[in-house]
Formats: C-alpha cells, sequence, structure tokens
C-alpha cells in the first residue's frame, strides 16, 4: 500500500514541486553569491511553466487526451517535467556585464520561500489523510 501511496500523482508532484524549490533555492544563492563576480550571468530555474504544460499540454485543455484505438490521430504527448536550470544571457545590468539585481533576486528567494512552505504543508496533509485512511483500515 506505501508503494501505490509514493506513485500517487499526488504525492509526485507535490515532490517534484519542493525538489524544484530546493533547487530554485540553490540557483538564487548561487547568483547572490557572485553577485560581484565580472561577466556572471544570473541563472532561473523553470519548472511550473513545464508541469502545467505536462497535466494541460499546449492550449490549457484540462482534459486529458487518451487515444482508444490504434487508428485514432495521434497527439503530442509531453514528458515529465523536472525543474530545469536556464541562464539568463540577455540582460547586462553593470558595466562589467554582471546582470545579478540584489532586489530580484531577494524577492524571488522570499517568493520561493512561500512556494516551498506551501507545498511541504500541502504535502504533510496529503500524508496525514492516507495515515488517517490506513489506520481506519480503509473503510
Amino acid at each position: 500500500m506505501l508503494n501505490q501511496i509514493m506513485r500517487s500523482p499526488n504525492f509526485d508532484i507535490l515532490e517534484r514541486g519542493l525538489s524544484a524549490a530546493n533547487l530554485r533555492h540553490e540557483v538564487i544563492a548561487d547568483n547572490l553569491a557572485n553577485i560581484n563576480t565580472p561577466n556572471f550571468k544570473r541563472s532561473e530555474v523553470v519548472f511550473e511553466e513545464l508541469l502545467a504544460k505536462e497535466l494541460y499540454g499546449d492550449d490549457g485543455n484540462k482534459l486529458p487526451l487518451v487515444r482508444t484505438h490504434d487508428k485514432h490521430l495521434p497527439f503530442k504527448k509531453f514528458e515529465r517535467a523536472s525543474a530545469r536550470v536556464e541562464r539568463d544571457d540577455t540582460t547586462v545590468m553593470r558595466v562589467d556585464n554582471n546582470n545579478v539585481d540584489v532586489d530580484m533576486e531577494m524577492a524571488s528567494i522570499a517568493k520561493n520561500q512561500l512556494y516551498y512552505n506551501a507545498m511541504a504543508r500541502q504535502l504533510s496533509g496529503y500524508i496525514s489523510r492516507v495515515r488517517s485512511v490506513m489506520q481506519s483500515g480503509g473503510d
């Protein structure tokens, strides 16, 4: 039964969300640590947009597409979303070509902390509900 819980879509999405938030924290910390490094280019984590594509497709359709017969037209199936680090080479903040903005990074870290806390609360609630069902015998 525990193995089924670990394979649950809810558990999987929450786990990937927490991993993305953890990676985002590391990337922001790296950006801040290199604020005075000449030619340093900031990085950011992309996850939520990829997850939305995985869940809803490009057009935002909330109904999952299913092929029930081999002769049905194929559709584009999105791969499992995982957090990805992308470097921002498009902007320059200073004459030394560094593009780290301390105010933007601090705002990002505060936003990420809220996101992480929300995901952790959701995961904790999910596990509590599963534990409650298991203790009641599944009635």
